[in-house]
């Protein structure tokens, strides 16, 4: 049975000269588990929101959305808030009160759910997501991953029918997000639950979806299983956001079964041994331009340290990632560098202008339109627009663009300054993989000292020079990127794991090349 289904669906956001949704028709099935992918800005959040009555954007709309045969925007606000469950990119967007037993009773005590009844299920569900430890705690306090766990806890507490999620893992380092998507996979299994959701890291969700919805400028071009939409997608440029199992065997023109996970791709490599690696590394020469020594910081007087003793170096001409847990403090290292933040102890020095892209990118913005806020930096824009393929957004408002394009107008406004030395935080935050590898390439062809803090273990592999973990306040492993992830079992990537009893030297799915 049909639990959504969608006819003929077009969308134009007001007074937006074209349309961001064209003849959208698909329908999903009780159970399934639904992945929705595409590149940025090709209408996958507008899609999800115009499932959710109270989300649904401003504009002109044709077709029709049903939900268990009712028309959606005829369903009750009782209804539509319980039966279809929705989760944001951004874990914070969603929390509304102070405390973990608070936020997950609020949704059941605005239906007037009795009290008793209440506190059963808000036990039960804090059990089941293990949250019990957590269940007193400030919601400020919870690291990012605990936060989206909370999230997630306080849709399903109120039992509903459909889960939809909006890149729920961006923000999450690896091993939370592993988590996330593994409580989604339970909720689907045990309970059911109808999961719809949008992502752009594939490589641990891609294998468990029923149905994959490729979506392209606004329409659906592809609505298969996993294993047939890979094969559809080959050679285009949404290949990049496949799986590292599946590039690769498109890459070694394999034949047989298309591996979706790591386990069937190492199998693969087994029986495939058509390939070699290349292991040319940068070299970079010692000269620090951001030197930090011995620096120790906190929030408040009594808090606890954030930063315990945190040294760091970045030399010319190189990119530095920056990886850890989420609330291990990276946000804060490049706070403190940036001097949003001032440590009580320690020393640090930088040479040269310095460019902070911050987690939050909206955060740059504050004129109505994206080309008046450029201009108030610099006149030469258009180029980077260009170069960034934000030419066509010009005249809109920050806050109008998806995650993908806000990402990118703010890596240009931060551009336009000129600047010597750039702190990046999470600059691949919802972009897709093909404008992932484009910034990369960009990154490095300007020759400017980079640090990066990033979850995205791929594209720090694919890009950084050097790499460090920070755990308990300081950088406690740091190597050339190579030899980081080589060494790692959590973090490291897919290709590591595929390879590692087999070659020496594989980090990326482009270190794999083919024998002629």
């Amino acid at each position: 049975m049909e639990v959504i289904s969608v006819k003929n669906l077009s969308f134009r956001y007001n007074k937006a000269e074209s349309f961001a949704l064209r003849d959208i028709e698909f329908g999903v099935n009780t159970g399934d588990f639904m992945l929705l992918i595409g590149e940025s800005g090709s209408g996958k959040t507008t899609l999800l929101k115009m499932l959710k009555k109270e989300l649904a954007p401003y504009g002109d709309f044709v077709g029709e959305i049903f939900f268990n045969g009712n028309k959606i925007d005829e369903l009750s606000a009782k209804d539509s808030s319980s039966k279809i469950g929705f989760i944001m990119q951004d874990p914070d967007s969603q929390i509304v009160t102070d405390k973990v037993y608070s936020e997950l009773a609020f949704g059941l005590e605005n239906l007037g759910v009795e009290r008793e009844l209440i506190r059963a299920k808000v036990s039960e569900f804090a059990s089941y997501f293990g949250l019990e430890d957590k269940f007193e705690s400030k919601t400020n306090t919870l690291s990012g991953g605990e936060k989206q766990l909370l999230n997630l806890a306080s849709v399903m507490v109120m039992n509903p029918e459909v889960l939809i999620l909006d890149e729920p893992t961006s923000m999450l380092d690896p091993i939370s997000a592993l988590e996330f998507v593994t409580c989604l996979k339970r909720l689907n299994d045990d309970l059911g639950i109808t999961i719809i959701i949008a992502e752009h890291h594939l490589s641990q969700i891609y294998e468990l979806a029923d149905k994959v919805v490729y979506i392209e400028n606004g329409e659906i071009k592809a609505n298969d299983t996993p294993a047939k939409v890979s094969d559809l997608l080959k050679d285009k440029q949404i290949e990049y956001t496949l799986p590292a199992p599946v590039r690769i065997y498109h890459k070694l023109c394999g034949e047989g079964d298309v591996p979706l996970t790591v386990k069937d791709g190492k199998k693969f490599l087994f029986k495939n041994n058509n390939y070699y690696v290349n292991n040319s590394i940068k070299e970079i020469k010692p000269n620090p331009v951001i030197k930090v020594k011995d620096l120790w910081f906190r929030y408040e007087r009594q808090s606890s340290d954030i930063l315990k003793g945190f040294n760091l170096t970045v030399n010319k001409g190189e990119i530095y990632a920056l990886v850890g847990s989420n609330g291990s403090g990276k946000t804060t290292v490049v706070n403190v560098i940036s001097k949003h933040f001032k440590p009580y102890r320690g020393k640090l020095k930088y040479s040269g202008k310095l460019a902070f892209l911050p987690q939050n990118p909206r955060d740059l913005f504050v004129k109505d339109k994206l080309e008046v806020d450029f201009k108030s930096i610099n006149n030469s824009y258009k180029e980077l627009c260009k170069k960034f393929e934000i030419t066509n957004l010009l005249s809109h408002h920050p806050y109008d663009l998806s995650g993908g394009e806000i990402q990118r107008a703010a890596i240009v406004k931060i551009l336009l300054s000129s600047p010597d030395i750039l702190l990046l935080d999470e600059p691949t935050k919802g972009l897709d993989a093909f404008a992932k590898k484009e910034l990369g390439e960009f990154l490095r062809s300007v020759d400017l000292p980079i640090l990066l803090v990033t979850h995205d273990l791929e594209f720090a592999a694919a890009y950084s020079d050097r790499c460090g973990l920070l755990f308990d306040g300081a950088v406690t492993s740091e190597n050339r990127s190579k030899e980081f992830f080589l060494g790692n079992n959590f973090y490291t990537t897919p290709v590591v794991k595929m390879t590692k009893d087999m070659s020496y030297g594989a980090v990326t799915v482009e270190d794999i090349i083919a024998e002629s």
